[in-house]
């Protein structure tokens, strides 16, 4: 089972090494690469002033988070939910820097690196030259993203879930994968049942060295143990 956490945030601004803080976490969990309907969405007050032009894209006011809880709050429940699952984010290193700024003040440890996919950099290497940017890629892949008329963490995390879908391979890609995990045993049968009805030939390669390419790096985050590795010896 592949466990994936698609996560967002909204902040004050731009440098927690500057006081911005966050003030929204949405996440949404992926199992086999398909959403299973866990989310997690939380407000939180940043103790602090909301510049106009950080509500200008979110839209939260000071006031509107003044009586939410402060992220020492929510910390337990949101690293919970992430449990040890692998983290899909866009600009990934933005997120984090926030994330493991709000931790160490908590005097916890921080989250590494290596848990974390950025869809930012798989969309530049498969889309070299072109606006990766999340409102960009859903117009790519035909993805309705009206209702973002500001940047929100549970909404965006949703539209992320899909565009890292396509990323990734598609959206037939993961029904594929679900239905195999879902009927191991009739997969097993219909495999052997065929066996003699095998190419003669193998077809070329559907995938550009490209798309190979950011695959690798996505099975290399997976950990060592990934079940996928064994299919790449």
């Amino acid at each position: 089972m592949i466990r994936e956490i698609i996560l967002d945030t909204e902040t004050t601004g731009l440098d927690p090494a500057k006081g911005d803080r966050v003030v929204e976490i949405g996440a949404v969990e992926l199992l086999n690469h398909l959403p299973s309907g866990r989310t997690f969405h939380v407000y939180i007050n940043p103790e602090r002033d909301m510049p106009p032009e950080a509500e200008a894209v979110h839209g939260l006011s000071a006031a509107f988070l003044s009586d939410k809880p402060v992220f020492g709050k929510i910390a337990g429940d949101f690293l919970d939910f992430i449990g040890d699952a692998v983290l899909v984010i866009h600009n990934a290193s933005f997120d984090m820097g926030f994330l493991n700024a709000e931790l160490s003040f908590l005097k916890r440890p921080a989250i590494p690196p290596e848990r974390v996919i950025d869809t930012l950099h798989l969309a530049r290497q498969k889309h070299p030259g072109t606006g990766n940017s999340l409102d960009a890629l859903c117009r790519r892949y035909g993805i309705d993203n009206s209702r973002r008329t500001k940047h929100g963490a549970l909404l965006d995390s949703e539209l992320l879930a899909e565009v890292y879908l396509e990323l990734i391979g598609g959206r037939q890609t993961a029904l594929i994968l679900e239905a195999s995990v879902g009927r191991a045993t009739a997969a097993t049968a219909v495999v052997t049942s065929q066996a003699g009805l095998r190419r003669p030939s193998p077809l070329p390669p559907r995938l550009s060295e490209a798309e190979r390419h950011a695959h690798l790096l996505f099975v290399e985050q997976l950990g060592e143990h990934a079940l996928w590795k064994s299919s790449l010896n």
